[in-house]
């Protein structure tokens, strides 16, 4: 993923994902949960991802393919977003807030970043 290749990185950013999951705050929202939820999600497909390409370090020019086809085949995504994505659609999203995540640099972990931006994007239309 652009902007992920440091180990170093990637493990802080996925203990301060882990950290904000655990994290409960009184009054938040259904799409609140669900956005934590997928951010978790995002985090085991990330660890799974880097081993899967661990001879080259976790370098995959087309990891959104891959992620996409673990969210959706491998994953509880499709039951919390209450659809199931079509795999070309969520490959869009996925690279569409990487290029924002990288453009924008936020404090925010990745997942939860990406997270939030899916669960947008998956919302049913009248919520």
């Amino acid at each position: 993923m652009t902007g992920h290749g440091d180990l170093d990185g990637i493990a802080a950013e996925c203990q301060a994902g882990v950290l904000a999951r655990r994290i409960v705050v009184q009054g938040e929202g259904e799409m609140t949960g669900t956005a934590e939820q997928i951010g978790g999600l995002l985090h085991e497909a990330g660890e799974t991802h880097h081993r899967v390409f661990r001879i080259v370090d976790g370098a995959d020019g087309d990891w959104a393919s891959w992620y996409a086809q673990w969210l959706i085949d491998l994953s509880e995504l499709p039951d919390l977003l209450g659809v199931r994505p079509v795999r070309s659609e969520l490959i869009y999203v996925l690279v569409g807030l990487d290029k924002q995540y990288t453009a924008e640099d936020p404090a925010e972990p990745w997942e939860m970043y990406y997270a939030g931006g899916i669960a947008d994007h998956f919302q049913p239309a009248g919520r």
